[in-house]
This record gives structure tokens, C-alpha cells and sequence, in this order.
């Protein structure tokens, strides 16, 4: 991808890194953090995320580009609020089957950032007979497995046959293919590749399937408005041998920039014309939009994750487009 595509991207991450800046104490963990009823997926969940998405875009972006310091700030308060990794021992203490702490702390673990008195106490856990055969859903599986080796605790690789277990791996009749099935193929992909990490561990099988079917399910999604999958779809795009046509990625990206709001949330879904969930727009006016975190954050840490991918190819030449600091500044301390 070349030119405007390229140029597109860029400008997608960088506003959506600057929203995710200026929103920075809306992912922080409150009191409840460690209450026994705690919400996970609005305590725990979006920290981890946006763990995950620092570590990734840092990787694939230059030392000396200001996007990358800016994600390293971010990832340097996601720790703050973990207490230097203190809670997850203390989760583990109180939930010691849970899986969530571990696949919560794995991004951090992934950048050097460690509790060795936590990794002992879960290492200690995944010994036992009831840790291995909690019953799971298979990508669920594939993503606890990477939670444990990034995190120090090794046990053999899972064979093939649980990657075949799941919808990508199974290789399912592309016309099967639904919002719920899509999470569930980009997330193997994501476990497979460490996150866009190590495209290597992609399977060519799997590789080929997607080079087939990946075009006309983005497609699909776009045309819906799911701009959250859409973006996961881009970043799954992103690992594979060959990317795809130009076109098709430069109509992606577009289709994303029109959809971010000036402040750079992405909504996760947007009403069209022919009805859907989430609110109606038509691009960046209506400055209402995406203002609500829990509707735009997971959307806009996915779209600077499949630009951080998409722009870090090798075959991505961005000469013609040098990046520009993120419209905020880097997380204070």
C-alpha cells in the first residue's frame, strides 16, 4: 500500500492515539478492582487492551518516532495502575482458577514489565490438573496457552488439532461467516502470530484461506459499518505473506477515516441506512459521536492496531507520508 492509503492509516492511527491519550484515566482501575462481584469487562478488560495494543504498535514503530513514545507513556500508566503488577498477585489470591489476571498481564510480561511473585503464584496454579482442563471454548484455549508462555510458564505447544478445533483452523464454509465467527478468527490469528508479532506462526493453509476469503468478509463488514471487526479484519490482513490489493486497502482506509470522529474515537458499529446497532452518522459531523468510552475505546485501540500493522510491513512504503506527533501529548507520568 502506497500513497494515499498509507497516508490515510497514518492519520487514522494518530487520531485515534490521540483520543486514547486525552481518555488516558478512563482506562484506569478503580476501588472495585478487587471486589468479588467486580465488572471485569469494564475494569480489567480495557486495561488489558490497552496494554496489548502499546506493546504491538511500539513494536512496529521506530524508536524515534514520537507515536512510539507516546504508546510507551500509555503502557508506563497501565503498569502504574496495576501497582508494578502487586494486584495480579493479589487476584490471583482471590480468583486462583481465574484465567482473566493471567491473560491481563501477559502484554506487560511481553515488554519486560514483571512481578516474579505473581508468575510464581500462577505457575503454581497451572500445574495442577483442574487449571489444564478447565473446560474452554478453543480460541479462548489458544489465548490462555500465549498468556502462559509470554508470561514464563512453559508447558508443550498445543498441536495442531486445537488450532483445528476453532472456526479459522476448521477451515468453515466461508459463506458461515458472521460478527461472531469473525471475532473468533481474528483472535487465532492474533494467539498464532503473538499479535502481529511472528506472522511465521500462521499456518499456510490458514494463510491461504484468508488470502481468499479475508477481501469480501472486510468488505462485508465495512459495508455494515462494524468498524471495530473491520479494523481487527485490517489487522489480521496485516500478517499475512502477501497483503492485499491495493485497492481493496486503500477503499479500507477510507472507508475508516470517514467513519473516525475529528476527536479520533471510532464509534465500534454505526447505524446506516439500512438500520444496525449503534449510533447514526455519516462521518465526522455529529461531534456527539463516539464521546461514550465504552462505545468507542475497544473500536479506536483496534484501529490504531491495524494501522500500527498495516504501516509496519515491509512492503508498506511510507516515505511520502513521514508520521507526525499524535494531536496529544504523550501520557503524563
Amino acid at each position: 500500500m502506497t500513497g494515499a492509503g498509507a497516508r490515510q492509516a497514518r492519520e487514522v492511527e494518530e487520531a485515534a492515539l490521540a483520543w486514547v491519550t486525552e481518555h488516558r484515566d478512563d482506562f484506569g482501575l478503580g476501588e472495585d478492582a478487587l471486589a468479588a462481584e467486580g465488572r471485569v469487562n469494564s475494569t480489567w478488560k480495557p486495561l488489558g487492551e490497552l496494554a496489548q495494543v502499546c506493546v504491538s504498535v511500539r513494536r512496529h514503530t521506530a524508536p524515534t518516532d514520537p507515536v512510539h513514545r507516546c504508546v510507551s507513556d500509555l503502557l508506563a500508566f497501565a503498569w502504574r495502575q496495576t501497582r508494578h503488577g502487586a494486584l495480579f498477585l493479589q487476584l490471583q489470591r482471590l480468583e486462583p482458577f481465574a484465567t482473566y489476571p493471567l491473560e491481563v498481564y501477559a502484554p506487560f510480561a511481553s515488554a519486560g514489565l514483571r512481578h516474579p511473585g505473581y508468575e510464581s503464584a500462577a505457575a503454581a496454579v497451572a500445574r495442577t490438573r483442574g487449571w489444564r482442563l478447565v473446560e474452554q471454548q478453543p480460541t479462548r484455549r489458544l489465548g490462555v496457552r500465549m498468556a502462559e508462555r509470554r508470561s514464563g510458564i512453559h508447558r508443550p505447544e498445543p498441536g495442531p488439532e486445537a488450532v483445528a478445533r476453532t472456526w479459522l483452523g476448521g477451515l468453515s464454509e466461508p459463506w458461515t461467516f458472521e460478527r461472531s465467527s469473525g471475532y473468533q478468527l481474528t483472535h487465532v490469528v492474533f494467539h498464532l502470530t503473538d499479535w502481529g508479532r511472528a506472522a511465521h506462526g500462521m499456518p499456510s493453509a490458514l494463510a491461504a484461506y484468508l488470502a481468499d476469503w479475508l477481501p469480501p468478509w472486510l468488505d462485508s463488514c465495512l459495508e455494515a459499518r462494524d468498524w471495530d471487526l473491520s479494523c481487527e479484519l485490517l489487522a489480521v490482513a496485516a500478517t499475512l505473506p502477501r497483503p492485499l490489493d491495493a485497492v481493496t486497502l486503500q477503499d479500507a482506509w477510507a472507508r475508516i477515516a470517514a467513519a473516525q470522529h475529528t476527536t479520533g474515537a471510532l464509534p465500534e458499529r454505526d447505524k446506516g441506512p439500512g438500520g444496525g446497532d449503534g449510533p447514526a452518522t455519516d462521518g465526522p459531523a455529529g461531534d456527539d459521536r463516539g464521546r461514550d468510552f465504552s462505545a468507542a475505546y475497544h473500536s479506536t485501540l483496534m484501529a490504531a492496531f491495524a494501522a500500527a500493522l498495516t504501516l509496519g510491513r515491509p512492503d508498506t512504503r511510507t516515505g511520502d507520508a513521514p508520521r507526525r506527533h499524535p494531536q496529544a501529548q504523550g501520557a503524563r507520568g
